[in-house]
């Protein structure tokens, strides 16, 4: 099961056909309708091959803009580069060379070498000797490393529309009208689950600017913002990283009305949080994802039982190795930018077991440690449930080889004082077997893309925190036995 440009350009012809008037795109000031769509997206081709651009970054708002231009990149065979607005200076040439882009959309390409052209939107360079791409390369969806260098997961144009055919399939039962982007449409999660999926259902998007959305910068976020916003556009479906859940759940207990769908992935989900949107009303549903594999792989289905992060997409084979490693197949990446081909089964790095078809995981191989007690800890399952406490935004358990487990804490707000944050450690400790409870803490800085210690899914960067605050992370003990003792820095 591939899932050509062609298949998809087809189907907005009969959408365009069978609802004329029916809205595509809405971002509040604008709206283009299904059958304004294909002469949008062949005007933005046209425009395109008039600036010779072949390597293209998008580096706009959530907007209808950035759809258009998304969907001729994708229609049209060339190499489109999302870029996330977090990235630094730094990380954005590194971006523009590793990936040889010779055109830019969006403000500031000027100050990466890109000059203005007779289009308004379109800003391009020379580049004299082109990097050489996988074959088939038509996206490149950079992931920032630990070392603050991106990573460039390339994909030909069937793997994203693939997953969006297999996800459309599973969420068509309910009917879904109206999507709101709630997440940066450089995700790639939200640029197929959030646009190619509603469009391939013939439902419209909402893409509002994420300022809208109650984004402030990469890391801050202001749930009541966001509610107004859901209030005033009414979606069916949203998709969440666990912390925008959190807050969401955390400002409203009780789920908007409208909602019908909101997909939760990018990191593990406490199953406390779980339950309470779900007892609000929230229709919550857990999938897991990897940007090798053109994001989501398995999610759990309306009308089911809830399993671990659910059963494969109709597109996907998942399969454990003897480690218990999780391998997938389909849809998967051409290979990193810069590094060899890859092959049919791709190696996650995420542990996981069977509960019937669906799949649970049991965190990053490289990311269970070992206490001096000789047990095992998933530190996502810790910090999920302390993240699930209104006080905590973020933390981070360390405790490889030592005999009490160490966490950093962001607080929620600067209002959280130091016995605010103890009592949310004593209450996620009550709920957790005694190897993997905290022992001592610390408040923290918040984890952010731009200080590189969280992607843009919200998934912490380990290596990027242990190097920060390593010394106390990994320090000898104060404590002669565990025992509940704050510390501050």
């Amino acid at each position: 099961m591939r899932t050509s440009p062609e298949a998809f350009l087809a189907r907005l012809a009969r959408h365009a056909e069978a609802q004329p008037t029916g809205i595509a795109l809405d971002d509040g000031h604008r709206r283009v309708s299904f059958a304004e769509l294909p002469g949008e997206i062949e005007a933005r081709r046209r425009r395109l091959a008039d600036a010779g651009a072949v390597r293209v970054a998008l580096a706009l708002d959530n907007g209808i803009d950035w759809a258009l231009w998304d969907l001729a990149l994708l229609l049209d065979g060339r190499v489109a580069v999302p870029v996330p607005a977090f990235f630094s200076d730094a990380q954005h040439r590194h971006l523009v060379a590793s990936a040889g882009l010779d055109a830019w959309i969006g403000p500031a390409g000027e100050a990466h070498g890109f000059a203005a052209t007779r289009d308004p939107a379109i800003a391009t360079r020379r580049v004299a000797d082109l990097p050489p791409l996988h074959a088939g390369t038509t996206r490149i969806t950079f992931t920032s490393g630990t070392s603050g260098a991106p990573k460039g997961v390339c994909l030909d144009a069937t793997a994203p529309l693939t997953v969006a055919e297999s996800l459309a399939a599973v969420v068509q039962p309910l009917g879904i009208e109206r999507h709101l982007a709630m997440l940066p449409l450089s995700t790639l999660l939200e640029n197929i689950g959030g646009l190619y999926v509603p469009l391939w259902l013939g439902a419209g998007v909402h893409l509002p600017g994420v300022a809208a959305l109650g984004w402030r910068g990469a890391s801050g976020f202001d749930p009541r913002r966001a509610l107004a916003t859901l209030d005033a556009s009414r979606p069916h479906s949203l998709i969440l990283v666990p912390q925008l859940l959190q807050a969401l759940v955390e400002a409203s207990p009780r789920a908007p009305e409208s909602l019908r769908f909101v997909a939760v992935g990018g990191a593990r989900v406490a199953d406390t949080l779980l339950a309470k949107a779900q007892a609000g009303g929230w229709p919550v549903f857990e999938g897991y994802g990897l940007s090798e594999c053109a994001s989501v792989v398995c999610l759990n289905r309306p009308g089911e039982p809830a399993h671990g992060v659910g059963r494969p997409l109709p597109h996907a084979e998942v399969r454990l190795d003897d480690g218990g490693e999780v391998r997938v197949r389909g849809a998967t990446m051409l290979g990193y930018l810069g590094e060899p081909a890859a092959g049919d089964w791709h190696a996650s790095g995420d542990l996981g077991r069977w509960d019937g078809e669906a799949l649970v995981l049991a965190g990053r191989r490289r990311e269970v440690f070992i206490t001096a007690y000789g047990r095992n800890v998933d530190p996502q399952w810790v910090e999920g449930e302390l993240c699930a406490r209104p006080a905590v935004a973020q933390a981070l358990i360390h405790g490889e080889a030592l005999p009490a487990n160490r966490a950093l804490l962001v607080p929620a707000s600067a209002q959280v004082d130091d016995a605010m944050l103890a009592a949310a450690v004593a209450e996620a400790n009550a709920g957790l077997p005694d190897y993997a409870r905290v022992r001592e803490w610390r408040r923290s800085a918040p984890f952010t893309p731009e200080n590189h210690q969280l992607t843009a899914n919200g998934r912490l960067r380990r290596d990027a925190i242990l190097a920060v605050h390593g010394d106390w992370l990994r320090g000898a003990s104060n404590l002669p036995v565990p025992c509940s003792t704050p510390t501050k820095e």
